[in-house]
């Protein structure tokens, strides 16, 4: 037995770690993993590695993932043959389209699909011709709102200024856990090493959040907030800022502040307190602290993206980093330059072009949001969606109100779905086409490149051979728009394999062939730890991609919006909140499946304040029953000093225990979807976007 040595990087979170992984070779040549670790070459992960990355061989030798085509025969899955499976989905789709028009097919596309580049560069080739609007993605559960604003305001929903945190003094996080999720709309691995820098030269970090997550417990300052408040001390923090004169210049071209400062004048600290849980001395101080900063960056995530002011929150961030002269300032935000530049290889996209059939929900960049998908499924009338394409996604625990959608699912007259397993939205699924691992093909990040807090980049070659008779994903899709298109008999246009099609954005783009660095797949495979391009600097200005060539600072639709605040009401007396929570160990709701991933202290249960609990007369360990306008789970309670009363939180990803779900660590673990409690109905109303925070529920004794 003889022993290699490959690089590779791990693409299961936003992180992009570099990982060496050592494969074993028996006498017949067959690989095993022996081991995967961190590779201390990377430039970027500097040997940094989280719990997913080993997992990885538990995904390439898991038994319950589908290796080959199934089709759904009763109740039982009979595999088939690739070129059977092609001109079934074809013909089902086909079929569809014509009794019931375009629109009859919906398309769902999960978070995986900015992990794999196949499926980045493939997917629509297609999608594309199945000329629907009701495309729908994991996008508006998660990012949307940060999307919109920076489309708004700098004229394309990719130009998404990032946190220069190894250079900053003051950084401060709301609705972010960084430790947990290796960034987010912030690529950056190795985050804790990062955070102990930044205190190291003596800067500071403020976490803003109803939870004393994992970051808030290493920060400087941890303030609670109630959910739902962070849009009103936002408010409270830029009145105070133009109040107190702490705003400063910017070298960026500019037009709105006044009217924003109009806008937010009656929204004082002392107005806002009430609405966010913080005192306003609290909030002045604040302000103050961050304007005093020499290179400060306000960063809002996942928690104030999914609640009901999620675009407000987002506008209101990156006005104050904005007014204080640090967006597009080293040490503030600063958007990348990658290697591959999806800003500069698209358009700016468009915003309520459309809306959805039902509820009227807007369209951005093509898709509606998530919160309408099952409404549009159960709702009769011309356009009723009746076959659904899902790609990688698992929506039945990914968004609101899951079991409304799973009875909906059940309605369909055709599901096909590209996905490894057969899970909680995939059992409905009339064909399954699973594509090769992620060991099994290779790999660009075109995506998180795009939010890195460095300038960086890596080619990664496939580690383990393609395994006889299987397909990676971009074939899945090329086979399926030749099945599509001869049975439409319209015209296919040729494509090219996806490494060609980065070798050649590598060569047209900024550091390609007439620059030093003479980028291409060639080059980047002398180089398998990856390349470090060299730290974030200014650009924005020259980005621009508004009419005016300007910064909108004050969008009329959320100038709006602001009303809509002024106007929210206090939770009721005892009311609690739910939130979710995310752990090192999960990735959505995808990584449950893997012994290694799962094993050790539970993580299932809900969070509550031990005052709390001793008003309702509950235990640690208790079953209780949670409700809410949507539904009522049974879990375990646990008692948390880290809650802010008022708040319980259930993490995200859980309740695998449905007929029909083939995954067996999966199945074995306690716990309940809590987006079996989280509301449809509830949304930012700006952007469609689910608000899965600040959700009312009850719990009682089960």
């Amino acid at each position: 037995m003889n022993k290699t040595l490959h690089h590779r990087a791990c693409h299961l979170c936003e992180a992009i770690c570099g990982l060496s992984i050592e494969l074993s070779h028996g006498a017949d040549g067959t690989a095993q993993i022996s081991s995967i670790k961190g590779d201390p070459l990377d430039p970027f992960s500097r040997g940094h590695i989280c719990p997913k990355a080993v997992a990885l061989q538990d995904i390439q030798n898991d038994p319950d993932r589908l290796r080959q085509p199934h089709r759904r025969v009763g109740e039982q899955w009979q595999a088939i043959s690739w070129e059977e499976a092609f001109a079934l989905a074809a013909e089902r789709l086909w079929a569809v389209q014509q009794a019931h028009g375009r629109n009859a097919v919906a398309v769902y596309q999960g978070n995986p699909s900015v992990h794999n580049y196949g499926l980045m560069t493939h997917s629509n080739y297609f999608l594309g011709l199945l000329k629907t609007r009701n495309r729908f993605s994991a996008t508006s559960v998660d990012q949307l709102p940060q999307h919109l604003v920076s489309h708004l305001m700098y004229g394309h929903g990719l130009l998404l200024p990032v946190p220069d945190i190894d250079h900053t003094d003051f950084m401060l996080i709301l609705g972010g856990n960084p430790l947990a999720s290796n960034g987010s709309i912030m690529t950056v691995p190795d985050v804790e090493k990062r955070f102990k820098a930044l205190r190291a030269r003596g800067g500071r970090l403020v976490v803003v959040d109803p939870r004393r997550s994992e970051t808030a417990a290493i920060a400087d300052t941890h303030l609670f907030i109630r959910p739902g408040g962070d849009a009103a001390l936002l408010c409270g923090l830029l009145n105070t800022l133009f109040e107190e004169g702490l705003a400063r210049g910017t070298h960026l071209p500019v037009s709105g502040v006044p009217a924003v400062q109009a806008a937010i004048a009656p929204m004082t600290a002392e107005a806002m307190s009430p609405l966010c849980g913080i005192p306003a001395a609290g909030i002045r101080q604040l302000a103050r602290d961050f304007a005093a900063a020499d290179k400060a960056v306000c960063y809002g995530r996942m928690g104030v993206s999914t609640q009901v002011f999620g675009t407000l929150c987002h506008w209101l961030v990156q006005l104050i980093n904005l007014v204080t002269g640090n967006l597009d300032r080293p040490g503030g935000a600063l958007c990348t330059e990658p290697a591959v530049d999806l800003v500069a290889a698209t358009s700016g996209g468009h915003f309520n072009a459309w809306q959805s059939r039902v509820s009227g929900l807007p369209e951005y960049g093509g898709e509606l949001p998530v919160a309408a998908l099952a409404e549009e499924m159960l709702t009769p009338g011309e356009g009723q969606v009746r076959a659904l394409v899902t790609v990688a996604g698992n929506p039945v625990l990914s968004t609101p109100n899951g079991r409304q959608l799973d009875g909906a699912l059940a309605g369909l007259e055709f599901m096909l779905s590209i996905d490894l397993y057969i899970n909680e939205t995939t059992r409905h699924a009339d064909l399954i086409l699973p594509s090769t691992s992620a060991l099994e093909n290779d790999h660009y990040d075109s995506t998180f490149n795009l939010l890195a807090v460095r300038n960086v980049t890596r080619f990664n070659r496939a580690i383990l051979p393609k395994p006889e008779g299987a397909l990676h994903d971009w074939e899945i899709f090329v086979g399926l728009a030749q099945a599509f298109a001869a049975r439409a008999q319209q015209p296919l246009k040729p494509t090219a394999p996806p490494a060609h099609m980065i070798d050649l954005a590598l060569r047209s783009g900024r550091y390609g062939h007439d620059t030093p660095w003479k980028l291409s797949l060639e080059a980047l495979d002398s180089h398998p730890h990856g390349l470090d391009l060299g730290p974030l600097q200014r650009n924005l200005g020259a980005r621009l991609a508004t009419a005016e060539n300007t910064v909108q600072a004050a969008p009329q639709v959320l100038l709006q919006d602001l009303q809509r605040l002024a106007l929210q009401a206090l939770p009721a007396p005892g009311q609690l909140l739910l939130i979710g929570r995310r752990h090192v160990r999960s990735n959505n709701s995808w990584m449950h499946n893997y012994h290694r991933l799962v094993k050790g202290k539970p993580r299932h249960q809900l969070l509550m304040h031990p005052d709390d609990m001793q008003h309702r007369c509950l235990q640690d360990g208790q079953r209780v029953r949670v409700s809410s306008r949507t539904g009522t789970v049974e879990v375990e309670v646990q008692g948390c000093q880290n809650m802010m009363p008022g708040v319980v939180s259930l993490p995200h990803g859980y309740g695998h225990g449905l007929k029909g779900v083939h995954m067996q660590v999966a199945q074995r673990q306690p716990g309940a979807s809590a987006n079996d409690l989280t509301d449809e109905r509830l949304r930012d109303p700006v952007s469609g976007n689910a608000a899965l925070n600040g959700v009312p529920v009850q719990v009682e004794a089960a």
